[in-house]
């Protein structure tokens, strides 16, 4: 095996770890030994991080490599700082937690903007480095002079020629101001006793940013330089799947991607995080500015971009203004309000507008004259902000607007791509204006390189199956799999289905519907000794039910705007509340509630996303790429919908019941409310049901039970516990 004689275990920082989790970091560090990826799913406890992290920096450390572990989870990256701190107690590694410009930046500037003061700092910093040289070879000179060396005389001569054009340099550059204090002092102080200071421990990006402050430096910067060839770096999504960020990222690693071992959090995340990143949109006001930028020059090139750009502007309004349906309009709000523009033709209605509006010698000329036009002008505002010509640096908005149409003739038509136009009102009441946005709806196109690229990657989470699902939607090769149910004793909790109504959408308004959920609700709160959660299929129900229910219980309810870390606190803080919330809000994953911070949960539905255009989209996508019906665990399902929506909706269940029950001393109960989580249903209902989708022992631990024998189910498991304090309810 590759794994004998493998020391890894130094890297762990504990005792003795787990059966499971020895024999999982044994598999992982084959897969490494072998480049293959590795899709690991792991319940609650399993200690998936140590079980990636510990075998994942032995094979880097022992082939010159860098691990990274990345998450979208901000409560996991405080963990993941934890953990490093406690291994390199144990053997010492050299780590970086690693966060975005925009939280670390001590002038608040944009990316673009950073860019060029850091340019015009560093041509600062040379130029006064070429002045103290000159300087220096002025004085020898002098001294030869003096001593009598004619030659001496005439170079010095020359020497103090040069030593005032550069004089004249670097007063012209003191007097742009355009130029960063933080960024001159990580080039002309010195900077060892902070690289002291961020390798003696596993630094929060808060202390780098405040130790950075006090000393003047610049702490973002400081970091990318100090980066290279590290053990570890700690960081956000963003980094590895977006395309433009992962090559500077890999560059500041000092490695190549061949070099890098990326572990993957929260896994089952990334299919929808990789979508975002590959989405592009233009807006109707990026147009408007770009056109404003045009009409100011006198250039034949300024003249073709314009006749391009005004023309998709056109058609991006007579496109939404064909496509709003009476009554329409008022619905836009401060949020995008989605428009279809399919077409029977086969291109869109935007594409089909644009190209009828269009006049001209032809739109790939004109776009490649907009172009070249775009990043003439970019340059321009880069330098007229380096030599202090302008306050800020001025964004193209004709280079992003000429990419961007160049872009959607290209792409549009392709497989897996969804062109959809928006609307939104601005400022939530006054004029609408539009949006064209090209969304992604196979991930894949985006990490399939990614994952070739590296030398390999582990991808963990508590709810990874079906292993297939996860290979195909992100185009892993061929991956090794493991996985490892719920470690802590089986006795210490339950899982029960109730046999209430099927929760269709059809269903959701009927009174009687409603009496019977919202008693079992009440029964539910009433029958858990402490805290209960409750999850919807929106936040809409949640509120449903939040004033439905009738309990003696604090009744706390989670909406949109509301910051969920103080309503998490508020909910802990307490010994008898429910929380009401949506399945797809923050506090379904992610969040911990350990012990009492939650005894029981509760998932009412089947809670199914918006089932829009773009989810239509996704699903008809994923038919095209995965087939119908094609893989044996699918059963009759088509992929579209087992892919798109079945599977992700199901492994949110998953990760909501993973709430409670989160050590070995930790006991609760987890409830599904909806028939089509029972074995009844799933006689009944067929493909209706949902049962099949869980791993199989989850489904061998779910106890199906009548609404009104609920409580008494609750009531004898938590008396097993001896969790009451006091004298239980009486049903």
């Amino acid at each position: 095996m590759a794994t004998d004689g493998a020391d890894y275990t130094r890297f762990f920082p504990y005792d003795e770890p787990y059966d499971h989790q020895r024999e999982a970091m044994a598999q992982i560090h084959e897969a490494l030994t072998d480049g293959d990826d590795v899709l690991f799913e792991g319940a609650t406890g399993t200690g998936k991080t140590l079980a990636s992290l510990v075998p994942a920096l032995d094979y880097a450390r022992e082939h010159s490599k860098t691990v990274v572990i990345t998450t979208n989870v901000h409560q996991q990256m405080r963990q993941f700082i934890q953990d490093a701190r406690a291994i390199t107690k144990q053997e010492p590694i050299r780590a970086v937690v690693f966060r975005g410009k925009g939280s670390m930046c001590h002038i608040d500037v944009g990316y673009d903007e950073c860019q060029a003061l850091r340019d015009t700092t560093r041509d600062l910093v040379d130029t006064e480095q070429d002045r103290a040289e000159l300087k220096e070879r002025e004085q020898a000179l002098l001294e030869d002079s003096q001593a009598g060396s004619e030659e001496a005389a005439e170079a010095r001569q020359s020497v103090m020629n040069e030593l005032d054009a550069v004089e004249d340099d670097l007063e012209d550059l003191r007097e742009t101001e355009n130029t960063c204090e933080y960024y001159y002092q990580n080039l002309t102080g010195n900077t060892d006793e902070f690289y002291e200071w961020l390798f003696a421990d596993v630094r929060d990006p808060d202390d780098i940013y405040e130790y950075a402050e006090m000393e003047g430096f610049c702490g973002y910067e400081l970091l990318k330089e100090g980066m290279e060839g590290v053990d570890l770096v700690v960081c956000n999504y963003h980094h590895l799947l977006d395309p433009t960020i992962r090559q500077h990222f890999f560059r500041w690693l000092g490695r190549d991607p061949e070099d890098v071992i990326a572990v993957f959090d929260e896994a089952h995340n990334v299919e929808n995080a990789a979508r975002d990143h590959a989405t592009r949109t233009l807006t109707e006001n990026t147009l408007d500015s770009a056109l404003d930028e045009l009409a100011e020059r006198d250039d034949l090139r300024a003249e073709a971009a314009a006749n391009v750009i005004r023309a998709f502007r056109i058609a991006l309004a007579d496109t939404y203004e064909d496509a709003l349906e009476f009554g329409e309009r008022e619905k836009v709000g401060e949020n995008w309000y989605d428009l279809s523009i399919t077409n029977e033709t086969g291109r869109d209605d935007l594409t089909l507008a644009f190209l009828k509006q269009y006049t001209g010698p032809g739109i790939e000329q004109d776009l490649e004259d907009a172009l070249t036009y775009g990043r003439i002008l970019d340059e321009e505002y880069e330098d007229a902000y380096k030599n202090g010509d302008a306050s800020t640096r001025q964004e193209c908005q004709t280079l992003q607007a000429a990419q961007f149409i160049a872009t959607w003739m290209d792409e549009s038509a392709q497989e897996g791509q969804y062109p959809v136009v928006s609307l939104r009102r601005e400022d939530g009441d006054g004029e609408i204006y539009g949006r064209a946005e090209l969304y992604r709806c196979i991930p894949q196109h985006v990490t399939r390189s990614l994952f070739d690229e590296l030398h390999a990657s582990v991808l963990m989470s508590a709810t990874l199956r079906p292993f297939e699902v996860a290979e195909d939607v992100l185009g892993l090769d061929e991956p090794a799999t493991l996985a490892y149910g719920a470690q802590f004793p089986e006795e210490r909790r339950r899982t029960y289905t109730v046999e209430a109504p099927a929760l269709f959408a059809s269903k959701r308004d009927d009174p009687g519907v409603q009496d019977t959920i919202a008693g079992i609700l009440e029964d539910a709160i009433r029958f858990t000794p402490g805290n209960t959660l409750a999850f919807f299929p929106s936040y809409g129900e949640a509120e449903r039910y939040h004033e439905r229910v009738r309990s003696n219980s604090t009744l706390m309810l989670d909406k949109p705007a509301t910051r969920a870390e103080d309503l998490r606190e508020r909910f802990t803080d307490s010994d008898d509340a429910a929380l009401f919330t949506s399945l797809w809000g923050t506090l379904a994953e992610g969040v911990s509630f350990d012990d009492d911070d939650a005894r029981t949960v509760v998932v009412v539905g089947v809670p199914y996303p918006h089932l829009d255009d773009r989810m239509e989209a996704v699903q008809a996508a994923y038919d095209q790429a995965f087939g119908d019906g094609g893989n044996e665990w699918m059963g009759t399902e088509d992929a579209g919908w087992a892919y798109a929506v079945e599977i992700p909706t199901v492994r949110k269940t998953r990760q909501a019941l993973g709430r409670v029950v989160r050590s070995p001393e930790d006991f609760g109960a987890r409830i599904l409310v909806d028939k089509r989580y029972t074995l009844e249903g799933e006689r009944e209902m067929g493909n209706y049901t949902v049962r099949e989708t869980f791993p199989a022992e989850q489904r061998r631990e779910m106890i199906d039970i009548a609404p009104e024998k609920l409580k008494f189910a609750m009531l004898n498991f938590y008396t097993d516990m001896d969790a009451w304090d006091g004298d239980p309810p009486k049903p």
